[in-house]
């Protein structure tokens, strides 16, 4: 099966992906769980009503975009609420209303919502664009403020393909499935296949700045961004006239990672490849994480890149490998993935080889590889069932240069164990890289301890620990999950206040009255409550 073959899948309110796809915590995992001090959370709790638009508004929003396409049910408005990250999902399960939208609105073209902007800009109506609705990073909670929900699902048009200059035009709402089916129809792939692959949609690769797990062969999403359309309360801007260009800055970076701050993006003009009719995924051992990694770099600096190039430290291998005997008899070491896609694969693969070979790696064959690439998706629905048992499981990522990578992981894993240690047993810390540049890579975090009476607060104290530690060690908040409001004050340091003050003033000119995800990625200016 390929990423084309993978339906669109409705999401669930506050459980991730597929309802029909059942998964189970392991016995072994829940032999860990008991170690840890887990035990069962109360159940969860159906929502408390909250009021929702006044008549003045829905009369406006009906006026603008027809009464069927304007909702303000319970059931939509709480379909519509918050993201998938953890204290997303366990403040559904306590039936925390707080950030539900007033009303949910269905615009079905670029000047639908170009009216709709306009029009809610006028009478300082709130609006927050929604398409997967799979932020990690309260990049869907605008703070004490109203607001509407604007779902862009209707947008959902392979507009046009250019097979000469390889490029098609992609409208906001398509599902990153439904993308890689409608190109498939024409032999295209993008290429972009994130975690979140199953609920995460173009226009929201677009806005934060997405990378997904075949970045090392098809590169970042706002690399694969050769123009776009963007609606702003007072116009429409539409930037990627020619592939490069030296007329001033470009400015279609600063629309990518802006995060619905700055306007709403109705479509996308992506960079296509031919769909890969090779494809071969295989593990590789190394006796440690330094090991691994400097194996890895010569890689990404000197070639041949593979397609996926990944790399677990020795806590994800150990709980991760199946097999142990894999890793030969059960003596450790780490695993690294190595996946290769399109023409030339075997060339390729005797080439990435040698270079492995060369730097103490030893090949496990394609048992490891095959089994990541086919349980890939499977991951975020695991995190449901366990958080059902009692414990605390959430992520967190980052990036750095080369020569910061090892202090970096050393300084975030102690910051999670001492802080999440306070209960008793300390947490399981795991770590991989799964994106590589010349000049570093990223590292991402997955965190299992057992959850507080206050879950959502115990993971905030972590996340703040670990915050504080990546600053520390000359990391990056955030590499690809975006900033949304839970890194708004760590992107601020990070960059500095001229730098916002500046970004500041770009959304004074394009968003005057501040209606534009009032406090996500930038801190709040005006007051855009009705």
């Amino acid at each position: 099966m390929t990423e084309s073959d993978l339906a669109v899948v409705k999401l669930t309110p506050g459980r991730w992906g597929d309802p029909a796809q059942v998964v189970e915590v392991p016995a072994a995992a829940l032999e860990a769980l008991k170690h840890l001090g887990v035990r069962r959370p109360p159940a969860p709790v159906s929502p408390v009503p909250r009021a929702g638009a006044g008549d003045d508004t829905i009369a406006l929003l009906e006026k603008v975009l027809g009464a069927e396409y304007v909702k303000t049910d319970l059931e939509t408005r709480w379909a519509h609420t918050r993201g998938y990250s953890t204290p997303d999902l366990l403040r559904h399960r306590a039936g925390d209303t707080t950030d539900m939208p007033a009303a949910v609105v269905y615009p079905g073209s670029h000047d639908d919502v170009q009216a709709l902007l306009a029009a809610c800009s006028e009478q300082r109506i709130a609006v927050v664009p929604f398409a997967g609705g799979t932020s990690v990073v309260g990049g869907l909670a605008p703070q004490d403020t109203q607001f509407v929900a604007v779902d862009l699902s209707r947008l959902d048009r392979l507009v046009a393909v250019d097979e000469v200059s390889r490029t098609a035009t992609i409208e906001a709402g398509v599902r990153g499935t439904a993308a890689e089916a409608l190109l498939a129809e024409h032999g295209y792939t993008l290429g972009h296949f994130p975690q979140s692959y199953e609920g995460a949609s173009i226009g929201g690769y677009a806005a934060t700045r997405s990378s997904g797990q075949s970045s090392a062969g098809y590169g970042r999403f706002d690399q694969m961004v050769v123009g776009l359309t963007l609606a702003t309360p007072r116009g429409t801007i539409e930037l990627g006239h020619a592939p490069m260009s030296a007329a001033g800055p470009d400015l279609r970076q600063l629309v990518l990672g802006s995060e619905g701050a700055l306007g709403i993006i109705t479509s996308v003009v992506l960079r296509i490849r031919p769909r890969p009719t090779e494809r071969s995924f295989e593990g590789w051992r190394f006796e440690s994480f330094d090991q691994g990694l400097a194996a890895i770099r010569r890689l990404a600096q000197d070639g041949p890149l593979p397609t996926v190039l990944r790399l677990s430290d020795e806590a994800e291998t150990a709980i991760n490998l199946a097999d142990p005997d894999v890793l030969g008899g059960g003596s450790g070491g780490v695993l690294a993935i190595v996946g290769f896609e399109g023409p030339r694969t075997a060339v390729r693969r005797a080439e990435v080889a040698e270079v492995l070979t060369a730097a103490g790696g030893e090949p496990v064959g394609e048992g490891p590889g095959e089994t990541w690439r086919q349980g890939r998706y499977r991951a975020p629905y695991l995190r449901d069932p366990l958080l059902d048992e009692g414990a605390l499981v959430e992520t967190l990522e980052t990036a750095g240069f080369w020569s910061a990578l090892p202090a970096l992981k050393a300084r975030v894993t102690e910051a999670l164990v001492s802080s999440l240690s306070g209960q008793g047993t300390p947490p399981i810390v795991l770590c991989h890289v799964s994106h590589v540049y010349e000049t570093g890579a990223s590292l991402y975090f997955t965190v299992v301890s057992a959850q507080t009476d206050e879950p959502v607060t115990q993971w905030r104290k972590a996340k703040a620990a670990a915050g504080q530690a990546i600053a520390a060690a000359g990391g990056t908040i955030t590499h690809h999950h975006a900033v949304g409001t839970d890194h708004r004050e760590a992107y601020v340091a990070e960059v500095g206040p001229l730098a916002i003050e500046a970004l500041q003033a770009v959304k004074q000119v394009l968003d005057p009255n501040g209606i534009l995800n009032p406090g996500i990625l930038l801190p709040p200016r005006l007051n855009a409550t009705r």
